[in-house]
Order: structure tokens, then sequence, then C-alpha cells
């Protein structure tokens, strides 16, 4: 295990006591959705009632995690080392390090997300290789100043950075608040990085289920267009196939759903 120095985990008994297990978080009912036991009843309640009117979602969390592996190989090819990742989630099977240190063993990650059941799992985040470092930062996107003056303790912001924000942008309602959180990001990184978004579009379904979670009293949700997720990828080098269905962006051997359209959009783009 690899960490940096100035990461702290806090203990796992006092993270918890933090968490209300009567209010549904985004990050607990992803992981339900992906099959996983980090999550209350309150959470499984909201996201199954949200999967009968959506039932896709279960297909675009796991879309979105592979869309995630083949990001972050992308960038590992193009000779990028460094990972700042945003909206981390409960850690699962293929977290950046993984992916990232399983190709290139010296890469750096910065995962960041400001849920008590996932900084309590975030050892399991640290686990990285021994010529690489990785670290965790309690920190919400909405501040994102913060999150690069922590970010700094491990990245070195004169070499290119690969900025993930997957399934996040959705959270923050207005839209150009969001665009400027973005570019608040983006504008501290080196040329030849990288920005990689994915977020939910609007369909009948997922309008439908939207409304279902937003009546659950967790963090409200906004959906948006493909076009307004262009949007976030302005004034950089948007790469092919530009703004697209998870499945069809870049699709491997083995990436599944690539015969559908799921109403999970992603792109990524290159800072000049």
């Amino acid at each position: 295990m690899t960490s940096d120095p100035g990461t702290q985990v806090p203990d796992s008994q006092a993270l918890l006591s933090r968490v209300d297990t009567g209010v549904p978080h985004p990050a607990r009912v992803w992981n339900h959705w992906l099959g996983g036991k980090d999550n209350y009843a309150a959470d499984r309640e909201v996201g199954d009632q949200i999967l009968m009117v959506a039932p896709e979602l279960a297909v675009i969390a796991r879309a979105e995690r592979q869309f995630l592996g083949r990001v972050v190989r992308m960038a590992v090819d193009a000779g990028i080392r460094q990972f700042l990742d945003i909206g981390t989630g409960v850690p699962t099977a293929d977290n950046t390090h993984e992916v990232a240190q399983r190709a290139a063993p010296e890469s750096a990650i910065v995962y960041v997300d400001n849920d008590p059941i996932v900084l309590a799992h975030a050892r399991a985040l640290l686990r990285g290789t021994k010529a690489g470092t990785t670290a965790y930062l309690d920190a919400d996107l909405r501040d994102p100043e913060t999150i690069l003056r922590d970010a700094r303790a491990t990245l070195a912001f004169d070499r290119p950075v690969c900025l993930l924000l997957l399934g996040i942008l959705e959270f923050v309602p207005g839209l150009d608040h969001a665009y400027e959180i973005v570019r608040t990001l983006t504008g501290a990184l080196p040329s030849g990085s990288l920005l990689a978004i994915a977020s939910s579009v609007r369909s009948p379904a997922m309008d439908e289920a939207a409304t279902l979670w937003n009546g659950g009293g967790g963090t409200t949700i906004t959906l948006r267009s493909p076009k307004e997720l262009e949007g976030f990828l302005e004034g950089m080098e948007v790469l092919e196939p530009g703004v697209v269905s998870l499945p069809g962006w870049r699709p491997e051997p083995g990436t599944q759903y690539t015969d559908r359209e799921v109403s999970q959009y992603g792109g990524v783009a290159r800072k000049p």
C-alpha cells in the first residue's frame, strides 16, 4: 500500500456515526445497483423504486464503470501518469488506481468524495503499488479551489493530469454553475491534460427516475441534454467520437451494451 503522507483516514466508526442512514445517498444507491453491500435500507428502497421506472440504470452503472476503464487505459497509453477522480463512490472492482497502476505502476491517483461511507472505505482505495501513489480527499465538487489546493500535495500540476468527473455533474443543479466549476478545475491543469465526463441525459424514463430520486430527500439531480454536456468540454480538443452514449465511446473487445443506446453520455477532451 502506498499513500500520500498527508492523507489521513479517520476511524471508521467515527465516520459511520456521521451517516444519516434514513436519507439515500448517490454513492450508496450506485453501490446497490452494482450489487454491492455498502448501502442502507433507504438507499435500496429508493434505488429499487427508480429501477422500476428506469431499469437501464443498472446497465448504466456497469457501462460507466467500463467507460472509466477505457478512459484510464487511453490516458496511460498517452503517457499520463496522474489522475484526479472526483466523485469516487464506494470502492468496487477496477477502481481508477487499479486500472492505471496495472498498466503503469508509478501512476499517482487522488480520489475525492464527500460521503462518510466512501471515506470509511478509503483504505481500500489507498492500496496501490509500491511504485505509485494514491490519496483520498474528503471534499465536495462544489468547492473546486479546496480540491485543487489539497490535490497538489500528491499531483504535480506542471505535468498532465487526467480529470475524471463521472456520474457527478448531474448533482450540481445550475448549468452555468456546473460549467464554472469544471472550468476552474481544468484551468489549473497543464497543457496535455484530459477531462473525462459522464452524466445522465434526459429521456422519459430518466425524467421519471429523477423525479423519484429528488423526492427521496437526498442531493437533487438535474438531467441535461447531450448538447449541454458538450459545453463542459468547450475550449478543449474533443476526442473522437465526441459526447456519445457510453458503450459507443471507443468500445473494446468485451465492452458490454454496444448494441443499445443508454441514457448516460460521456466524452473526453484534451487541454491544448
